[in-house]
């Protein structure tokens, strides 16, 4: 469970995000917020014994930021103004999921990509969507991922999209953000039960193999 308030992080962080404008412009405030994520083990999950690094990246460079993308028609994107992320979205998926493997008691190590150990397996995910996207005229906080399993001691790979949307309760962006943080937690509950199963296969195929 991430332990990240769904709030603004207090007005000392948002003075530091505070846009600087023009020479003599008015400052304008940010608040920041930080989705809140709970994925509850499933008991059904496997156990694995083999280690996890965890690594996730955009599509595009509208996602790689702190901005909230919001998509008020099919082909435009926009941010809210004035309101941010604690971190960019690549970045507050990847730690809803390392916390989630670390919840689940199910894996023997976890660890982020580039955190000094490569692991057995890697799991590398591309952030597709990361929005509120309004659907006849209703918003949905949407996230969707492209996942890729690789066995960096074989040669198996797996892949697979995930992809949720929660309706959020009003238009507000403290109500997205609760959004957000449900749509992260469903998408974070699929991937490591998805990538718990397909880590053991490909470990069965490589052993199969004749491969350490």
């Amino acid at each position: 469970m991430s332990r990240l308030p769904v709030a603004l992080l207090g007005p000392a962080c948002a003075l530091l995000l505070a846009g600087c404008g023009s020479l003599g412009g008015p400052e304008v405030k940010v608040q920041v917020y930080a989705p809140e994520t709970a994925v509850r083990p499933d008991p059904s999950w496997p156990h694995a014994d083999w280690q996890l690094a965890v690594g996730t990246h955009a599509a595009n460079q509208m996602l790689d930021s702190a901005k909230i993308a919001v998509r008020p028609t099919p082909n435009e994107l926009q941010n809210y103004k004035g309101a941010a992320w604690a971190d960019t979205a690549p970045e507050l998926l990847q730690t809803s999921v390392v916390e989630a493997f670390e919840d689940s008691g199910k894996i023997v190590s976890v660890t982020r990509v580039g955190g000094g150990s490569r692991g057995d397996f890697g799991l590398l995910m591309e952030v597709r969507a990361f929005e509120t996207d309004y659907r006849a005229g209703a918003p949905e906080a949407v996230i969707e991922i492209q996942a890729r399993l690789v066995d960096f001691r074989g040669d198996g790979v797996s892949t697979k999209r995930f992809r949720h949307a929660v309706a959020g309760a009003t238009p507000e962006v403290p109500a997205m953000v609760v959004a957000f943080g449900e749509a992260m937690s469903a998408v974070s509950r699929d991937v490591v039960g998805w990538t718990l199963v397909e880590g053991n296969r490909l470990r069965a195929m490589r052993a199969a193999d004749g491969k350490k």
